[in-house]
């Protein structure tokens, strides 16, 4: 036998060297694994070994200020098939198919998909899915689920928004609050073989979702009715593009309502709300759908932007008094416009023209060459200081997504001509709620606030879990010039263009406005009016938008109205008392009316009964019978004050 050589002895070695490193290489991955990785792989095994079933949370409501709910949450059901335990995959589609109002091939095809589960349809009647449940189909699985409800439909839409399929905020309150709403999703754990089948001995662990929390708003309920029924009359009068309304709290920032039409229903929001657009719905590609539901879900109010006009005045006012360029006694002359670097620009009476008159007059008849001279004397880089002290090139921090910022000149190209025309709203853009921020702190005592509507999160007991606040932002204008500014803006009102809005008993301040859209000359006008009250403590301030009316157009004509009807009712509400002079205590419609209880009685006796109060009224819904009414019974009213009756 032949004795082993040097050269195979090392190969011997080299391989018994390899065979312990790999030895001790498997030794020391086990140890790794059981003290660093053995809850990962357990877990790994435990998923192989189960079958996870989600089951959603009830998400957290939304309420106004009374705690009326805006946004519900009902409990309902979802279907679902697990593809492994399906024995008869025809008569499963069938069944399913028929209950649930389904393609019976779509059905098939999902029953057919080689997953672990899939879901049918969600949103299920709970008493629909315990029929199908019953029918003890194998493969066949009832869950729980939750449908997101809005109790009145269209109401404040834009604002509230809405939930998708899978109960996630998309718009609005909805989509911003959704932290707060959402809650957690909890789990059904069932034990299976390799195949994915569920063992008959198995065990099923539940894991609870988490409730959501709950948002309470500033939204008043009844204010936001009454905003909305308003402004749909005045569009459709006017026969007008859309419109929108804006009451807040010029103190605080807190929104009591904020109306825009057209709107949509929240409980169907992919359902286009124009009948022209419906005819064709279907032939249009998916992307035009996806515009036209984007737009129909488009908040005006903060969305958008526009040519202020003669409301921006206030604001032009406020800092010629605030920088002392302008006092109340100063006096100009209007002759129809004003010739600025060779480009006449007329006022708004042109050809006929205001003639000599003092600074308030100026803003009573709203006269743009005084607001032009106004301008002129603080200068383009002082007027333009005044515009980034009053936010308009910023958002204004409302709790809604999407907002749109102004779009204004840079100081830089700001000429003669075009601080002539941004003097009276002209050549700049803003949003409605920039604008109403910007006044806010002209009749506050000179700060800004942020709009907003959250006012605090609370948990299911109603425990308060987190609190807004909202400080006060920065100083525009002096007390002093806060206080002249409510004088002036009162007169408007009082004895000039805004004395559409006059209401006997309440100092009411105001401001018009009629603003050409571009391109100019083409016919189309934003009507609008800025209001507040009380005039010596602001408590309330609107604004009312009405975009391409036909007809008539002006301001103080079509805007004007509609704010005195949203006021008239406003203040009482929020419990102003009139204070009436002896000249108004003369009036008809100063003399009060105590409104009768309506509520359960027939519609016709109700029309009796406030035809005999020389009252006016308006009927909601087609019932016989009044289920609610406003004003309420007991309150007080003037008389030509209109009561709503809800059938």
């Amino acid at each position: 036998m032949n004795k082993p050589t040097i050269k195979m002895k090392k190969r011997l070695l080299f391989f018994l060297f390899v065979c312990e490193t790999m030895l001790f290489a498997v030794i020391f991955r086990i140890f790794y694994i059981q003290s660093f990785e053995s809850q990962f792989y357990q877990e790994k095994a435990y998923e192989q070994q189960t079958r996870d079933r989600l089951i959603s949370p009830k998400r957290g409501s939304i309420y106004d200020r009374n705690m009326n709910g805006l946004a519900l949450t009902q409990t309902v059901s979802s279907v679902s098939v697990i593809h492994a335990q399906i024995k008869d995959e025809n008569q499963a589609a069938q069944v399913l198919s028929q209950k649930l109002n389904m393609d019976y091939d779509k059905v098939l095809k999902k029953i057919q998909k080689k997953v672990a589960l899939e879901r049918i349809k969600t949103k299920v009647d709970i008493q629909l899915a315990n029929e199908i449940r019953q029918l003890n189909i194998p493969g066949i699985v009832i869950d729980e689920d939750i449908k997101r409800v809005y109790p009145y439909s269209t109401l404040a839409s834009q604002v509230i928004g809405f939930v998708g399929k899978d109960n996630q905020g998309i718009i609005g309150l909805e989509s911003k609050y959704e932290k707060y709403l959402k809650g957690k999703q909890g789990k059904i754990l069932t034990e299976t073989d390799a195949r994915g089948v569920e063992m008959k001995d198995g065990q099923e662990d539940r894991i609870e979702p988490e409730e959501g929390y709950s948002l309470i708003t500033s939204i008043d309920i009844t204010l936001q009715k009454y905003a909305e029924q308003v402004l749909e009359k005045a569009v459709k009068a006017k026969d007008a593009k859309r419109g929108t309304i804006i009451l807040m709290n010029p103190q605080n920032g807190e929104i009591y309502a904020m109306a825009n039409k057209p709107d949509f229903d929240l409980n169907d929001p992919f359902t286009i709300n124009s009948e022209e657009l419906k005819g064709i719905w279907d032939t249009i590609s998916s992307e035009e759908q996806n515009k036209y539901l984007n737009q129909m879900w488009r908040n005006f109010s903060i969305n958008d932007t526009y040519e202020p006009g003669s409301t921006f005045k206030v604001i032009t006012a406020s800092a010629s008094l605030e920088e002392k360029v302008v006092s109340v006694n100063d006096s100009f002359n209007c002759g129809g416009g004003r010739t600025v670097a060779g480009r006449r620009i007329k006022c708004w009476r042109s050809p006929r023209s205001h003639g000599t008159l003092n600074f308030v007059q100026g803003v009573q008849n709203s006269c743009n060459p005084v607001f032009m001279d106004s301008a002129e004397r603080l200068g383009a880089e002082k007027f333009y200081s005044y515009m980034l002290k009053f936010g308009f090139d910023k958002k204004t921090g409302i709790d809604l997504p999407g907002e749109a910022v102004g779009i204004m000149h840079k100081l830089k190209n700001i000429g003669p001509v075009e601080l002539a025309t941004m003097s009276f709203g002209q050549s700049f853009q803003i949003t409605p709620l920039q604008l109403l921020r910007a006044i806010s702190s002209v009749i506050n005592g000179g700060h800004l606030i942020t709009p907003h509507f959250g006012i605090k999160i609370i948990d299911e007991n109603n425990n308060v879990v987190e609190e807004f606040n909202y400080e006060k932002g920065e100083q525009t204008i002096s007390k002093e010039t806060s206080d002249t500014m409510r004088y002036i803006l009162e007169s408007v009102v009082s004895e000039g263009t805004g004395n559409k809005t006059y209401i006997p008993g309440y100092r009411i301040g105001g401001k018009t406005a009629t603003s050409e859209k571009l391109p100019r000359r083409s016919g189309k006008y934003i009507a609008s009016f800025m209001s507040f009250a009380p005039a010596e403590n602001p408590q309330v301030i609107g604004l009312v938008l009405i975009d391409e009316p036909k007809g008539v157009y002006y301001g103080g004509q079509v805007a004007g109205p509609v704010m005195k009807e949203i006021m008239s009712n406003t203040l009482p509400y929020l419990g102003i008392t009139p204070l009436y002079s002896e000249k108004e205590m003369q009036l008809d419609e100063t003399s009060e009316i105590t409104i009768p209880e309506l509520t359960g009685l027939k519609v016709s006796e109700s029309k009796q009964i406030i035809d005999k109060l020389n009252l006016k009224y308006d009927i909601k819904g087609n019932g016989d019978i009044v289920k609610n009414q406003f004003p309420i019974a007991g309150e007080k009213v003037n008389y030509g004050t209109k009561i709503i009756i809800y059938t």
